[in-house]
């Protein structure tokens, strides 16, 4: 009976996923907000029906019984984001707190399965950083001076990344942060955010080309030093979100151009540079040439995904853990394992629909200044999900980044919350915006009205 309701089990969660997934693009359609508002609650119900499923496995498979206190807590944490964001505020995207919470719910369900008291590690920095991110939009919304502080950015985020480089410890190659009182700290993944808004402050000013070669040199010592600490997946990222916001900000492909040359000049010289980076292009060329060594993980990370094909093994029924450093740098092939090709297809695109919607705020944002920050959130943390994803998979090198808000890793956690969380304040100021520009017009419309009956 047992391995009937293991098996049944596995094609429902797949099934759920799907609906979840198809729900948030039919959302797009809608005009009503009563109908959209029916949609997330669905989803709701669609995210704790695969939560109880995948803790209900793990239970039959472990018969533990901190596993049932452990989904506990993770259930009312879900059902208080849901609860808080709704209630304090309510111009808040829901559509965005679904896709957050989802996201962390499967992140829940595989650190679990993988370590359990790494999942209580992961759920204590969770709950943390929702509680930060609750007290973000409100400042986002108040605090205008953000505009303002362009310089302050640069100063934080060259200085921040500068003691990185000259002070940090040496891990997996890189200097990545520091250890303080037993917490691992990388400050690279929270001063992306801090990049964004100099950024933005700089474009978002910028009159003249003298302006851009300012924010180009700006961007350019943030990205040599993450180059310089060998921290070039954050490097890779940093460029990538500068060149997009450089573009849609100037829309002059020339620019755009020139910094894909230049970047591709820079990939090459790094190559010749770093023996760390020559072994990683190695390993994606073969992972198998050095099966025992060096492409172990890489190769390792192609079974897992192969073992699991479209349908998965089933939670608990797979090897993800034969990977080194899984619940960090390839939590996208556990997930393929375990839960299978369609599970995974449906969390990237549920990861795509996150990007859309920052797009959408970015692109309905009257402020210079806001729709940069939401352009350049947005594409870090597409940019990021890709390079993950694209690694596992050895479609591209791996970069050694982790899947925002699904894997291990307190910093990550904490700085992709707080971006959600960003995005949400710019989502209520446009609905200020939009709100303002009604009220203008419904008085401007009584005002005329009152003009012809007095003539």
């Amino acid at each position: 009976m047992v391995s009937l309701i293991i098996q049944f089990s596995r094609y429902a969660i797949i099934i759920l996923m799907a609906i979840y997934t198809m729900q948030s693009y039919i959302v797009f359609s809608k005009k009503d907000e009563d109908d959209k508002d029916f949609l997330f609650v669905r989803q709701n119900l669609m995210m704790f029906m695969i939560h109880f499923i995948a803790f209900m496995i793990m239970y039959l498979k472990q018969e533990d019984t901190n596993l049932m206190f452990l989904y506990g807590a993770q259930f009312i944490y879900l059902a208080a984001t849901l609860v808080f964001f709704r209630n304090l505020y309510p111009r808040a995207s829901k559509l965005v707190v679904n896709h957050m919470c989802m996201l962390i719910m499967i992140g829940f369900i595989m650190i679990t399965r993988l370590s359990f008291d790494e999942a209580v590690k992961q759920f204590k920095v969770v709950v943390i950083s929702t509680v930060i991110a609750l007290l973000i939009p409100a400042i986002i919304r108040k605090v205008r001076v953000l505009t303002k502080w362009t310089w302050l950015y640069a100063a934080v985020g060259i200085g921040g990344l500068g003691l990185v480089a000259v002070a940090a410890q040496v891990t997996y190659g890189a200097k990545l942060g520091f250890v303080i009182g037993g917490i691992s700290i990388q400050p690279s993944e929270f001063i992306k955010i801090i990049f964004v808004f100099c950024i933005a402050g700089m474009l978002g000013n910028a009159q003249s080309f003298k302006d851009i070669v300012i924010a180009t040199v700006v961007a350019a010592l943030h990205v040599l030093i993450l180059v310089y600490s060998t921290d070039l997946g954050s490097a890779l990222i940093y460029f990538v979100t500068y060149l997009v916001m450089l573009y849609v900000s100037t829309r002059k492909m020339i620019y755009a151009m020139a910094g894909v040359a230049a970047g591709s000049v820079a990939a090459v010289g790094a190559y010749h540079l770093f023996s760390h980076i020559r072994q990683r292009v190695q390993i994606w060329q073969n992972p198998f040439a050095d099966y025992s060594g060096n492409g172990y993980q890489v190769a390792q990370s192609l079974f897992s995904m192969a073992a699991g094909g479209w349908l998965g093994t089933g939670i608990m029924n797979g090897t993800p853990d034969s990977i080194p450093l899984v619940e960090m740098d390839f939590m996208f092939s556990a997930i393929t394992e375990e839960l299978g090709g369609l599970f995974s297809i449906c969390m990237i695109l549920v990861c795509m629909s996150c990007y859309i919607m920052f797009i959408n705020i970015a692109m309905r944002l009257s402020n210079r200044f806001y729709r940069l920050v939401a352009l350049g959130l947005g594409t870090m943390y597409a940019v990021q999900v890709f390079l993950t994803v694209g690694g596992a998979m050895k479609f591209i090198p791996m970069t050694g980044v982790t899947l925002p808000l699904v894997s291990y890793g307190g910093s990550s956690m904490l700085s992709t919350v707080m971006m959600f969380a960003i995005i949400q304040g710019l989502y209520i100021l446009r609905e200020d915006e939009e709100e303002q520009i009604e009220r203008f017009r419904e008085e401007r419309e009584w005002q005329m009205e009152q003009n012809r009956m007095y003539r």
